[in-house]
């Protein structure tokens, strides 16, 4: 049975899950390795992409795949990227107990496993969810 490829990712020669520390390092700036693979957060209304209105599309930095559209991009007020929707099944999300006093839905890329940040169920319709992402996690490719 063939492995279903998230909506926009390429089959590729790249087993992003296999790949060690030190490999990444190579591939990551020290922050996005931090963010990325370590679980770091980046410091609020800091980021690239935190208030930005370009159109396009939000690219995983570790494996290129899209991850969200700008039409689903809103102001939360937090000082991060915020999205109500991401593309298809190209995140997923699991149970983040890091801080015992407030367990957190982590939000991951579904492809390479990246840290992108939290989603909460406080955002607008029609989902009701916010996904809270690092700018270290993302590539905006914008509209042509």
């Amino acid at each position: 049975m063939a492995s279903k490829l998230p909506v926009g990712a390429e089959a590729g020669t790249v087993d992003y899950k296999s790949l060690s520390d030190d490999e990444w390092k190579k591939r990551l700036t020290g922050e996005q390795f931090y963010i990325t693979r370590q679980k770091g957060t980046e410091r609020a209304f800091t980021g690239e992409y935190w208030n930005t209105k370009t159109a396009g599309l939000y690219h995983c930095i570790c494996c290129d795949t899209p991850l969200f559209e700008s039409s689903t991009k809103f102001d939360s007020g937090t000082g991060w990227p915020s999205y109500y929707q991401p593309i298809g099944d190209n995140v997923k999300s699991k149970l983040d107990l890091s801080i015992i006093f407030m367990p957190r839905e982590e939000v991951l890329c579904a492809v390479c496993d990246a840290h992108l940040g939290h989603v909460f169920d406080d955002g607008p319709p029609p989902t009701g969810k916010r996904y809270c992402i690092n700018s270290a996690a993302l590539k905006l490719k914008p509209d042509k």
